[in-house]
């Protein structure tokens, strides 16, 4: 019972506990590094021009790349064949 919580989320999205970890961390680290280049940018305009709204446009086409193939391996309840 108490193991469901640590999946169900990760099976809604087509993976396993750890598959699901190991793209929230490489998620997560690409933020992270995005914005320390934000915060550099802040100071010295002339670097990371463009590094942020890279990272989100790259992890936005990764991200709902991988939601619509989970989408079209597991069709919505009610609606399978």
């Amino acid at each position: 019972m108490r193991l469901r919580v640590f999946n169900e989320h990760p099976s809604s999205v087509g993976e396993s506990y750890f598959e699901h970890q190991r793209v929230a961390l490489s998620v997560g680290l690409r933020l992270v590094g995005a914005g320390l280049a934000c915060s550099v940018h802040a100071f010295a305009p002339w670097l990371f021009v463009d590094t942020g709204s890279r990272t989100i446009f790259d992890l936005h086409r990764r991200l709902t790349t991988r939601r619509a193939a989970a989408d079209v391996a597991e069709p919505p309840q009610g609606l399978a064949a």
